[in-house]
């Protein structure tokens, strides 16, 4: 027996004279007695299997608050084993809170005496009748509207006074150990006969008010800052949560931050398009009138579950534009400039990291690719731990002019080399519009998001190409943790590649082998201190010079270095090619 049939027999058993009438079951109400009423109301009980309100039952004449099978068989003496959704393992919420002996019983009695036509009337404009203020025992105490803050122990310690058509005109009254915001829920019993069920929260009594007028059951904070106060486990036993505050940005800031603790369970009620800044649902039905029980049910209706995953929509939307956008390019990734490197990788993507012994060229390598790439309009954020920014722009413009450190610095260059110079220095300014070099030592992985947003938006490009000089240069909470350190760097990049379309090129030391050298046969074991590398490389390299460049004793002109690729999620393994170091303008030329 499914779960609608399960709670329509329920209904039906404990239930005299009970007939369902379009998935709406419809009884003589067995409370109106107890409560001395002078007629017998009709109870219903909601029975549409689709509804999220299955099972709700309240009595027509408002002799007792509604709720879901868990209460009505409660308050009916039915044994919990036959009640549909009873937990033989549910323990009840209890608050750690001593109730004083004192409470506002009695005034509160006194407060509902003095409410008068008047009084009545400013409810009836904001869609809540006599009968739904009296069944919430709400009161007058000549100036003020008194809202009582009833407690789980039946009692009430604590009420909201509230001038009307004033409500920041407002103040506490009672026993001020019960003002604090762990207290500030108004209806909090509804929780309780909701247990199973599905419960609305809102903001402003009078918001709930015209709610109940409706017959939903919910609760209310007095404003949407009361809900940070709010644990998921006040709600442990709510199948549905809709949260609905007043119309404005922060509210809703407020509504995502309670929904994130409380997961699949939590809707947000959306307001529509259009909609006056500050609109409460008390508004909403003076300005709606007869139609506010349709325009309600309807945004009930249309909410969506708070979800940690993106919409079937925006995921398909993206995924479509990522393929137009790549429509026509001979790559996947992007172009470094080096023909046999772009076609041994499909071009740069993902994280890329390339080891390297000292001096071998790993800097100037890596340096070349960005610049070029950023020369072609992709933003490029520089993370260097090893040279400094000086010597970064100094080789770019060395490069560019074709000319050497020492040419640059000659008091009185022949034309030509003037020239070049003043080319190369123009071409490198328009270039560092795409090209950011940061030498922070305090970077961490909250700053490198907000500064790759920073570059992207200022750039107006949705990608970004990352170089980090090196993986073992970066900061890390203190030396120990240098191995865990790195692991959690790489764990950072890979959600920063996912979420911010960004590529990466690292650069990361290698381990020396027996006798201190380093491994001529380079694979992944060559890696220093980064277990982490074969899991979060989308390609791991690695850049054997010819000859060990820390022995060598020849012209630096003659120093070749082979690249290889040792592992990669999507390409073959193997060699990529040999580059030339082009001396004195610290560049590589692929052979």
């Amino acid at each position: 027996m499914d779960r609608a049939d399960e709670i329509k027999k329920f209904y039906l058993e404990h239930l005299p004279g009970a007939r369902v009438e379009a998935d709406i079951l419809k009884a003589p109400c067995p409370f109106c007695e107890t409560t001395r009423k002078e007629t017998t109301g009709t109870l219903v009980a909601f029975l549409d299997p689709e509804s999220y309100f299955l099972g709700f039952f309240r009595c027509l004449n408002r002799c007792t608050p509604g709720g879901f099978p868990l209460h009505f068989g409660q308050i009916m003496g039915v044994k919990p084993q036959e009640i549909p959704g009873h937990d033989p393992e549910d323990e009840p919420y209890a608050r750690d809170t001593a109730y004083p002996p004192r409470n506002l019983g009695g005034e509160m009695k006194k407060y509902v005496s003095l409410m008068g036509d008047e009084q009545y009337s400013y409810f009836s404009q904001l869609g809540a009748s006599r009968s739904t203020v009296e069944e919430m025992r709400i009161g007058y105490n000549g100036r003020y509207i008194v809202y009582p803050y009833f407690l789980e122990d039946g009692n009430c310690y604590a009420a909201r006074c509230v001038l009307p058509g004033r409500e920041e005109d407002q103040f506490w009254h009672g026993d001020k150990d019960f003002f604090s915001e762990q207290f500030r829920i108004y209806n909090v019993q509804e929780i309780e006969r909701c247990r199973d069920g599905s419960l609305l929260v809102t903001e402003g009594e009078n918001s709930l008010l015209a709610l109940r007028e409706l017959g939903f059951p919910g609760i209310a904070v007095p404003s949407f800052t009361d809900l940070e106060s709010i644990g998921p486990e006040r709600f442990g036993k709510i199948r549905n949560i809709f949260i609905w505050m007043n119309n404005s940005p922060e509210a809703y800031l407020s509504a995502r931050a309670l929904a994130n603790r409380l997961g699949y369970r939590a809707r947000i009620i959306q307001w529509p398009q259009g909609a006056k800044r500050g609109a409460s649902l008390s508004q909403l039905s003076m300005q709606e009138g007869k139609g506010f029980r349709a325009v309600v049910a309807g945004m009930i209706k249309s909410s969506k579950s708070y979800s940690p995953f993106a919409s079937v929509e925006k995921e398909h939307s993206h995924f479509l534009t990522t393929l137009e956008r790549k429509k026509g390019r001979g790559l996947a990734g992007l172009s470094t400039g080096f023909d046999k490197l772009d076609k041994a990788l499909d071009g740069i993507r993902g994280i890329n990291i390339m080891g390297g012994q000292p001096k071998a060229g790993k800097s100037s390598f890596f340096m070349q690719v960005s610049t070029a790439m950023a020369g072609k309009k992709t933003p490029v954020i520089y993370y260097d731990f090893e040279n400094g920014r000086e010597k970064i722009y100094t080789r770019t413009l060395c490069r560019l002019s074709r000319l050497s450190e020492r040419e640059m610095r000659e008091a009185s260059p022949d034309r030509g080399e003037w020239e070049r110079l003043e080319s190369a220095g123009s071409d490198l300014k328009k270039l560092l519009q795409y090209f950011r070099v940061v030498t922070d030592r305090k970077v961490s992985p909250e700053i490198m998001r907000r500064q790759i947003d920073f570059l992207q938006h200022e750039t107006r490009r949705d990608y970004t190409l990352v170089v980090v000089d090196s993986l073992h240069k970066l900061p890390f909470k203190n030396l120990s943790e240098r191995r865990t350190g790195i692991d959690e760097w790489l764990r950072n990049m890979e959600a920063i590649r996912d979420e911010q379309n960004v590529s990466f090129l690292v650069i990361s030391e290698l381990s020396r082998g027996e006798g201190g050298h380093y491994d001529q046969k380079p694979d992944l074991g060559s890696f220093k201190e980064s277990g982490d590398i074969e899991y979060s490389a989308d390609n791991a390299l690695i850049f054997v010079p010819s000859l060990d460049p820390q022995k060598q004793t020849g012209l630096q002109e003659a120093r070749k270095s082979t690249l290889w690729l040792v592992a990669s999620r999507e390409n073959s393994p193997g060699r990529v090619a040999e580059y030339l170091l082009d001396y004195p303008y610290w560049g590589f030329k692929e052979l």
